[in-house]
């Protein structure tokens, strides 16, 4: 397991972007909304060295980052750690009474299975798992 990408809520995301790549001296490598029911979002992703940070930007006032916003203002969402297989990483989590988000478990268009855990078990930090089986075949 490593992290993956840090997500970071962000209400302007030209701006966002502006401060990682000029002043980080980050890459833009994609750009997408996601308009799926319950995640409402514009991506910006961006690489920094060997790191990634997806910066995210609700489209809807009922997207999860824009509660998130609302609650706990703009700034790190979650953290993501990539597994190798995300179906064993959450039935060894749930052996060791680990629950998760079920509602959250999906797919993305980019190929990435996701899950978050409940956050009461990481202090508040939100916490995903996530792997890319499409890099297996």
């Amino acid at each position: 397991m490593h992290i993956d990408h840090t997500g970071i809520a962000v209400r302007d995301l030209d701006e966002a972007i502006t401060f990682y790549t000029t002043v980080l001296g980050g890459k833009l490598v994609d750009r997408y909304t996601n308009t799926a029911i319950g995640v409402e979002t514009e991506l910006a992703v961006i690489h920094i060295g060997e790191d990634v940070i997806e910066l995210l930007r609700p489209t809807s006032k009922t997207s999860p980052i824009a509660r998130f916003m609302k609650a706990r203002g703009k700034g790190v969402h979650h953290i993501a750690y990539r597994v190798d297989d995300l179906d064993e990483a959450m039935a060894a989590h749930k052996q060791n009474g680990i629950t998760f988000l079920e509602d959250t478990l999906r797919t993305t268009a980019k190929g990435r299975r996701l899950i978050y855990m409940d956050p009461r078990h990481s202090g508040g930090v939100i916490t995903e798992l996530c792997d890319y089986p499409r890099e297996k075949q």
